[in-house]
């Protein structure tokens, strides 16, 4: 009879995934999750590699998705400015 080794999922991992997906959502709160995201993309990593478990791919999704939100939150806040500017200088 063989032994089956299940190993876990990491924890930070799928909250990076989870804060990356609500920062594309979320307006202006959204950089804050990006940012937090990245931060747990990178500690979900190594403890990935350390510990030998399951949750790369969702990790790097996590990464993705919280690059996109900055990027998204920027050109937000960038249309915004650049309305006031418009609308005030007018």
């Amino acid at each position: 009879m063989q032994t089956v080794e299940i190993k876990q999922t990491n924890t930070k991992a799928i909250i990076g995934l989870t804060l990356g997906i609500l920062s594309i959502l979320i307006p202006f709160l959204g950089l804050v999750l990006a940012v937090i995201g990245i931060v747990l993309y990178g500690m979900s990593k190594r403890e990935i590699v350390q510990n030998n478990e399951n949750g790369s791919g969702l990790a790097v999704a996590g990464l993705i998705c919280s690059i996109v939100g900055i990027v998204i939150q920027l050109f937000m806040i960038l249309g915004l400015v650049s309305f006031y500017a418009v609308t005030v200088g007018a």
